[in-house]
C-alpha cells in the first residue's frame, strides 16, 4: 500500500511541474508574435557561385547565378549574394540570423552604399560571441552613416546548401526572437528531463525493459535539444559547428531507434504478429545504420542519403502504428497508452517531411515542434506508467489481504470464530519457543462439555451449536498475550496461559468451571445446566506442545473418570516439585 501511495504521489508531482511548463510552452508557440523577418532562400532573393576547392581568402566571385542550384560546393567554396530594396532596412538595425552550422568556415560581408565593406567571420569550433540559442548565427551589421545595400556569405566546406535558412531582421527583433527560442527550447528540455528522470526511476523500480529503452530516449532528446539549441556551448563552446551538427543527426537516428525498442518492448509479444514485429525493429535497424555515415558524411551525396533516411523514417512510423493499432484491437492496454503518447510526435515527424516548418518560430519550428512533442510522449508515458504500475500494486496488494484473510480463515473455527486446532498449534508452538530454559510457567488446560451428544440428540445439532457458541465466546474473553485459546474440534476447547503460578492456574480453571456452568442458553435447551471437564498440566521448564497435551488429555481422562464437572491436575516433574501438596481434583 505504501507502494502505491508513493508511486501515485511521484505521478502527482510529476504532472505538477510537467502540466504548468507545457502549458505555457504552449501559450508562447500559440501566441508568439509574427517575426517580421524575411526568410531568405536560394534564388529568391540569394544568387550563388561555387568554387569546387576551397577559394583563396581574397577570392571574390566574377558573376553569381540567381537560377537553379549550386552543385558541386561540398568540398570548396559555396558564395551566396543578395541585394537589398533600398530603403528595406534601416541601416543601424540590421541583423543576419543564419540557422545552420554544418561547414568548415563562414565569412558575412555587409556592404554599404558608399562600398565599404564590413567582415565577420567564424569557424567550425569556434564561434566567438555569434551564437545563439535554437541553433543561430546572428550576425549584426556594424553602425554606419550609409545604410547597407547587399552582402555576401562564404561557406567553406558546408554539407548542404538545402539545409541553409537565412533570416533578416531588425537588430531588436534579433533579440526577441533568440529569447523567445531560448524560452521555448528551455521549457521543452526541463519537461523532457522531468520525464527521462522518472521513467528511469520506475524503470529500476519495477525492471521493466520499455521503461528502460522510454528513459534512454528521452535523454537522447535531451541531449540532441542541447546539441541543436547550441545550449551545450555554454560549456563546450569548441564543439560548435559541424561537430555538434554531426552529433545532432546521430543522436536523431538513435533516438527514434529508442523509441521504436520502447513501443515495441512495452506490447505483448502474444499480441503481435512476429512478421510485423520484425518489420518494426528492422527498419529501425536501418534507420539506426543509415544514420551513423550520414553523422560522419562531410561530403558525397549529402540531399539523397538524408532523402532515403527520411523515407525509411516514415515507413519505421508506419510500421510502429500498424504495431499499436494491431495490438489495440487485440485488447492491449499498453497499446492505447501509446496510441495517445504516440499519437503527436508520429503526426510531427510525418508532417516535418511534407512541408517545411523550418519558417515557423523564428526559424526553428521543425526542431520546436519535435522537443515539444517529444516531451508529450514522454509525460503521457510516465503517466501511464504510474497509473499501471499504481493499479499492479493496488492488485498484489488486494491478492496479500485476501491471501492474509484466507489465511487467518484456515486458521479460525467458523462456529465460535476461536483459533482452530491448527492455528492453536501454530501460536502455541511460538509460545513456547519465546520462553527462556528454565523458571518461567507454561500451563495448558484442556476443556469439554459434558454430556454433550445427549444435547444434540434430544435437543437437535442447531442446539449444540448455539451451545458451543456461547461457551467460545466466553472462553473468547480470556485471548490475549499471554493466553491462547481455541476449539480443537467437536466439544473440545483448549487455553494455553503462561507467566502464572501454579495456583493461580488451579484456582483460574475453577472459575472457569463454573462460569461455564452458569451460562445461560435461553430456551434453546429449558433449563438443562451444561458442564464442562478441565484437564490441566503445567511446567517450569522448557518443554514441547506435545508432552503438554499428553499430560492435560490424561489429566482430561482423570476428570471425566472421577464422575465430569470438576477438573483435574497433572504437572510435569519440576512443577510437582514445587507444588507437592496439590488436590487431584477440585
Amino acid at each position: 500500500m505504501n507502494g502505491r501511495i508513493l508511486t501515485t504521489g511521484l505521478s502527482r508531482q510529476v504532472l505538477a511541474i510537467a502540466c504548468p511548463m507545457l502549458s505555457i510552452a504552449l501559450l508562447l508557440l500559440g501566441w508568439a508574435p509574427p517575426a517580421r523577418a524575411e526568410l531568405l532562400g536560394i534564388g529568391d532573393p540569394l544568387c550563388h557561385a561555387v568554387n569546387r576547392s576551397i577559394a583563396p581568402n581574397d577570392m571574390r566571385p566574377s558573376h553569381f547565378a540567381c537560377n537553379g542550384d549550386p552543385n558541386g560546393y561540398q568540398k570548396g567554396t559555396l558564395w551566396l549574394h543578395a541585394t537589398l530594396p533600398q530603403g528595406s532596412r534601416d541601416h543601424e538595425d540590421l541583423s543576419l540570423i543564419i540557422h545552420s552550422s554544418r561547414f568548415d568556415r563562414l565569412v558575412v560581408r555587409f556592404i554599404y552604399r558608399d562600398g565599404a565593406v564590413e567582415q565577420q567571420h567564424v569557424r567550425s569550433g569556434n564561434f566567438g560571441t555569434y551564437w545563439r540559442a535554437g541553433g543561430q548565427l546572428a550576425f549584426r551589421a556594424p553602425y554606419r552613416d550609409v545604410p547597407v545595400v547587399a552582402f555576401t556569405l562564404r561557406f567553406d566546406k558546408v554539407a548542404s546548401a538545402h539545409l541553409l535558412r537565412m533570416r533578416l531582421v531588425e537588430r531588436g527583433e534579433e533579440a526577441t526572437q533568440t529569447t523567445g527560442l531560448a524560452t521555448l527550447t528551455g521549457a521543452a528540455l526541463v519537461l523532457l528531463i522531468v520525464g527521462a528522470i522518472y521513467n528511469a526511476s520506475l524503470g529500476l523500480a519495477v525492471r521493466q525493459q520499455h521503461a528502460g529503452w522510454q528513459a534512454a530516449w528521452a535523454f537522447c532528446m535531451v541531449i540532441w535539444g542541447a546539441c541543436w539549441s547550441q545550449l551545450h556551448l555554454f560549456f563546450f563552446p569548441s564543439m560548435a559547428g559541424a561537430v555538434s551538427a554531426q552529433i545532432c543527426t546521430g543522436l536523431s537516428c538513435l533516438a527514434i531507434t529508442l523509441a521504436t525498442l520502447s513501443a515495441v518492448t512495452a506490447l505483448e509479444k502474444q499480441l503481435l504478429d512476429a512478421g510485423l514485429r520484425r518489420t518494426a525493429l528492422g527498419l529501425t535497424a536501418s534507420v539506426c545504420a543509415l544514420g551513423i555515415p550520414l553523422s560522419l558524411m562531410r561530403s558525397g551525396p549529402f540531399d539523397m542519403l538524408g532523402n532515403l533516411l527520411g523515407f525509411l523514417v516514415l515507413a519505421n512510423l508506419t510500421a510502429v502504428a500498424s504495431c499499436i493499432g494491431q495490438a489495440w484491437r487485440r485488447g492491449s492496454s499498453a497499446a492505447q497508452s501509446l496510441g495517445g503518447a504516440w499519437a503527436l510526435p508520429m503526426t510531427v515527424l510525418a508532417s516535418t517531411n511534407f512541408f517545411d516548418a523550418d519558417a515557423m518560430f523564428w526559424g526553428g519550428g521543425s526542431q520546436i515542434l519535435v522537443l515539444f512533442a517529444a516531451a508529450w510522449q514522454t509525460l503521457w508515458l510516465s503517466a501511464a506508467a504510474s497509473r499501471a504500475h499504481a493499479r499492479l500494486r493496488m492488485e498484489r496488494d488486494f491478492a496479500r489481504l485476501a491471501e492474509a484473510k484466507a489465511h487467518e480463515l484456515a486458521r479460525r473455527d467458523v462456529l465460535t470464530g476461536l483459533p482452530n486446532r491448527r492455528g492453536f498449534t501454530e501460536r502455541a508452538g511460538g509460545m513456547l519457543e519465546g520462553l527462556p530454559a528454565s523458571g518461567a510457567l507454561v500451563a495448558l488446560l484442556l476443556i469439554d462439555v459434558d454430556w454433550f451428544k445427549s444435547i444434540n440428540d434430544v435437543y437437535g445439532h442447531e442446539a449444540g451449536d448455539h451451545v458451543l457458541a456461547a461457551i467460545g465466546r466466553c472462553i473468547a474473553r480470556h485471548e490475549n498475550s499471554s493466553c491462547a485459546v481455541c476449539r480443537l474440534g467437536g466439544e473440545e476447547f483448549a487455553m494455553m496461559i503462561t507467566g502464572a503460578e501454579i495456583g493461580n492456574i488451579e484456582q483460574f480453571a475453577k472459575t472457569l468451571r463454573r462460569t461455564l456452568a452458569n451460562l445461560s442458553h435461553g430456551d434453546i435447551i429449558g433449563n438443562r445446566m451444561v458442564t464442562v471437564s478441565i484437564g490441566v498440566t503445567a511446567s517450569a521448564s522448557r518443554v514441547d506442545f506435545g508432552t503438554l497435551y499428553r499430560l492435560a488429555d490424561e489429566a482430561l481422562y482423570d476428570a471425566k473418570r472421577g464422575g465430569r464437572d470438576q477438573i483435574a491436575i497433572r504437572l510435569s516433574e519440576w512443577a510437582g516439585a514445587r507444588r507437592n501438596d496439590r488436590p487431584l481434583f477440585a
